[in-house]
């Protein structure tokens, strides 16, 4: 039975602010509401193979092995990086209509899975996460892993869904100033950069 603290746990989880929630409400703002349904499914995939390893218990090769949670970990730094110069070099002027017309959503679902499953950080989490919430007495620990880990990727969705929504709805405000568009595409470059440093960075838990 789904407890009421794994719930509001996770959905204060989130909430929290992190790559998947900046990429999302960036593309909600600079792209429109439709793309960024697309952002927040791909942000939503890329935690499946987290979900999977740490279900299959792959995620504990990333507490004994320094070199695995390296590689990965620098892998995830320079996507960020690369992702905080591509819109920086980029920076100018938006029009919706403009943006909208030449996105492929293939390749925005591809960015923001590929933003989860390089933060090897986040298996660790599940690892550490969900078992909490799985009574003793259960008799499948790998089926309860993956029920609440699919809970979990339920109310990620729907809460970068708002996040989409309510930043696309503020998207024409944005585009409509030149200063203002420059400025946010600046900015979001700026923190998809200071994520990459911080990843690069940190370390295992």
């Amino acid at each position: 039975m789904m407890s009421i603290e794994f719930l509001l746990t996770s959905l204060v989880v989130v909430l929290m602010p992190g790559t998947g929630v900046l990429y999302t409400v960036a593309i909600g703002l600079f792209v429109g509401k439709r793309a960024s349904f697309f952002a927040a499914l791909g942000c939503t995939l890329g935690i499946l193979p987290a979900l999977l390893a740490s279900s299959f218990g792959l995620a504990a090769i990333f507490h004994t092995s320094a070199l695995a949670f390296q590689i990965v970990k620098y892998a995830g730094a320079v996507y960020l990086l690369y992702l905080a110069w591509q819109m920086w070099r980029t920076s100018s002027p938006l029009s919706v209509s403009k943006t909208s017309s030449g996105t492929s959503y293939t390749g925005l679902i591809m960015k923001g899975f590929l933003l989860n499953i390089l933060n090897p950080k986040l298996s660790i989490f599940f690892l550490a996460f969900l078992p909490q919430f799985i009574p003793n007495t259960t008799q499948s620990v790998f089926i309860n892993m993956l029920t609440l880990g699919s809970v979990f990727m339920l109310m990620t969705f729907a809460v970068f869904l708002v996040y989409g929504f309510l930043s696309g709805t503020f998207s024409a405000f944005i585009v409509r100033s030149e200063k203002a568009s420059l400025a946010m595409q600046k900015l979001f470059a700026t923190s998809f950069a200071a994520l990459g440093v911080k990843l690069a960075f940190s370390e295992r838990v």
